[in-house]
């Protein structure tokens, strides 16, 4: 039957049906919400970073998370925790030196 033809106790019953169960529910949310390891490509790199694909180009040749990447041909895939380790050590060693 259609959403639309049904009455309100109708739908009411078919929703308490499709509830998830009180185990679902007792999920840590860390875990639903966590984040992939890996992340593919410039693009990924822009998803960590939270920047455009050209600035994410940039901070690919710079160097600064080469070791975080694993490049075969032209396929790139990068961990996440180990960029932004780096990423966040280049920031301490930068603002020590005083730029």
């Amino acid at each position: 039957m259609p959403l639309w033809q049904m009455t309100g106790e109708e739908f009411l019953l078919l929703n308490s049906q499709n509830a998830p169960s009180s185990v679902e529910q007792a999920e840590p949310k860390e875990e639903r919400q966590s984040q992939p390891k890996y992340v593919y490509g410039i693009a990924g790199i822009a998803e960590i970073f939270g920047c455009s694909k050209p600035t994410a180009q940039k901070i690919k040749n710079s160097g600064i998370i080469d070791s975080a990447i694993t490049q075969i041909g032209r396929k790139i895939s990068i961990n996440r925790e180990m960029a932004i380790s780096l990423v966040n050590k280049h920031n301490e060693k930068k603002h020590k030196k005083g730029y």
